[in-house]
């Protein structure tokens, strides 16, 4: 009788992520050339810092994505306040996962915590981290999935 619980429970969840994604975030594997329009320096300076922006009324996005389920990031250094080069590059390719380079509205690091009336999708424990896709820190990380950054494709 477990077992047979078990299987059911499973197979609601597998149906629940792939109809809605809402339980589970799944990585969106990019191809080379993906990973290769997207700028390292961009989302270094300008990207990874609005993960550690405090923004009110909500916590910082490196406090729960960093390990856990729902990590992607890498855990800041006892006393740091930054990343260095070898954790910035594994968060790159941790996030580049995230994204659809050239199309940012379809990106769940973009969706998840924007407000569902801005565009947003339903998911998000964190809140919604912005209310408008004119937010500047929302704008600077779509800059870096759209490859409209200095030194990207885009420009």
């Amino acid at each position: 009788m477990r077992l047979v619980f078990w299987v059911m429970a499973a197979g609601l969840v597998q149906q629940l992520a792939a109809s809605s994604g809402a339980l589970v975030l799944t990585a969106q594997q990019p191809s080379s050339a993906t990973k290769a329009s997207l700028d390292f320096e961009y989302f270094k300076t300008q990207v990874q810092p609005v993960f550690l922006t405090k923004r009110a009324g909500y916590t910082r996005c490196v406090v729960c994505h960093s390990g856990g389920g729902a990590g992607f990031l890498q855990p800041l250094a006892p006393g740091a306040t930054a990343w260095n080069e070898e954790q910035s590059r594994k968060n790159f390719e941790a996030v580049s996962r995230l994204v659809m380079a050239g199309q940012p509205m379809k990106s769940r690091l973009l969706t998840h915590p924007l407000e569902p009336k801005a565009g947003g999708d339903e998911f998000h424990n964190g809140g919604r981290q912005f209310t408008s896709q004119d937010d500047p820190q929302f704008q600077t990380i779509a800059a870096w999935v759209g490859g409209k950054t200095a030194g990207g494709p885009g420009r």
